[in-house]
């Protein structure tokens, strides 16, 4: 970041920490407002599919906690690749207009639903929402809250939830990541990928291959063993460094490269698919330049992969969350990623923070 970003950042750090659950908020931290004898709170609104236009910060009824729900007062909010696509219409399903984006959050306790137990008001905390997590407070499931440490910041709190999880299953419970083993990711200077390349030092004799843009390759070049150029030849540069491949591939560009990387995948090797990041270019994706995108993936032979001994896979953290009903796992892995933090053998990266009239 430029200077005038960073002094930005740590101004809105120290906003942030110095609130407690009950105060009003400085700057773009928080509070309630009343109109009538009604509530309202503050919200990031996405009007419509498409650009940057589409965004305001516009009041809103202040949620209440349903039967099973925590009420949270939001200190810091994710924002996600995820959130893009959604602000783009690109997603499966795409809710209807006008919503509150967001799916991660962290904050302060401040109103427990019917038969809630474990927490109490002004517990710090994390958690997924589906849907409307950029307001400065939201309600959501008590399955989906997890307690923070002492030490970790709000905003480190924020940037914990989606890089992390989603990081540590496609590595531990899907790959299987095990010592000695080779892991090549896409978008190495992402927060999923930085989140990979941390939780595999945490394992003896990883070695870690990365793609990356240029211009992020000095703030992660520590955290890689061998990092390339995204735009460059990388699978000549992996097998010219490792002949046998890989055993993990982490793609998240939606397919683009899935031939090259089940090339580049050793006996019993596994490639996950969990991201479509090419997807989505510029301010607006027309549906026929999504198509174009979509038939352009390349098609997988499962002939191929039984004969070579490969795995293919998928996998969608939100899906497994909201749709198929599999929180209790998810609280078991964050669980393991919180004894992590506390040993100081991962830390999430927050490049910067931004108020919520910020968004654009």
């Amino acid at each position: 970041m430029a200077k005038e970003g960073v002094e930005k950042a740590e101004e809105t750090e120290q906003m942030i920490e110095k609130e407690t659950g009950k105060e009003p908020a400085e700057g773009g931290g928080g509070g309630s407002h009343r109109l009538g004898d009604t509530q309202e709170m503050r919200a990031v609104v996405l009007a419509g599919f498409g650009g940057l236009n589409k965004l305001r910060v516009s009041r809103k009824a202040m949620p209440e906690p349903q039967d099973g729900e925590l009420k949270i007062r939001v200190k810091a909010c994710g924002l996600n690749f995820i959130d893009l696509m959604v602000r783009q219409g690109n997603i499966d399903n795409p809710p209807k207009t006008p919503l509150v984006p967001g799916f991660e959050c962290s904050g302060i306790v401040e109103a427990l639903g019917d038969s809630v137990k474990g927490y109490e008001i002004g517990d710090r905390v994390m958690a997924f929402v589906n849907y409307n997590a950029w307001a400065e407070v939201v309600c959501t499931p008590v399955e989906f809250v997890y307690k923070i440490p002492d030490d970790m910041s709000f905003s480190e709190a924020a940037a914990f939830p989606m890089n992390f999880v989603t990081a540590y299953m496609m590595l531990f419970e899907v790959a299987n990541l095990r010592e000695g083993m080779s892991v090549l990711v896409h978008s190495a200077g992402g927060g999923v990928g930085q989140a990979v390349a941390q939780l595999c030092s945490t394992i003896p004799n990883v070695t870690v291959f990365g793609t990356a843009s240029t211009f992020k390759h000095e703030a992660i070049k520590d955290s890689v063993t061998h990092l390339f150029d995204r735009n460059a030849d990388y699978v000549q540069e992996v097998k010219r460094i490792s002949a046998e491949g890989v055993d993990i591939v982490l793609d998240c560009l939606c397919g683009e490269n899935t031939g090259k990387g089940l090339s580049l995948l050793k006996p019993l090797g596994t490639y996950i698919l969990y991201g479509s990041s090419n997807m989505v270019t510029g301010e607006t994706k027309s549906f026929f330049s999504f198509a174009k995108s979509w038939w352009q993936v390349e098609k997988v032979n499962p002939i191929k992969l039984y004969e070579e001994n490969k795995v293919i896979a998928g996998f969608s953290l939100l899906n497994l969350l909201f749709k198929q009903g599999r929180a209790g796992l998810i609280r078991g892995v964050v669980d393991k990623l919180l004894g992590l933090y506390t040993q100081k053998k991962i830390k999430p990266t927050v490049d910067s923070l931004w108020a919520l009239e910020e968004v654009r």
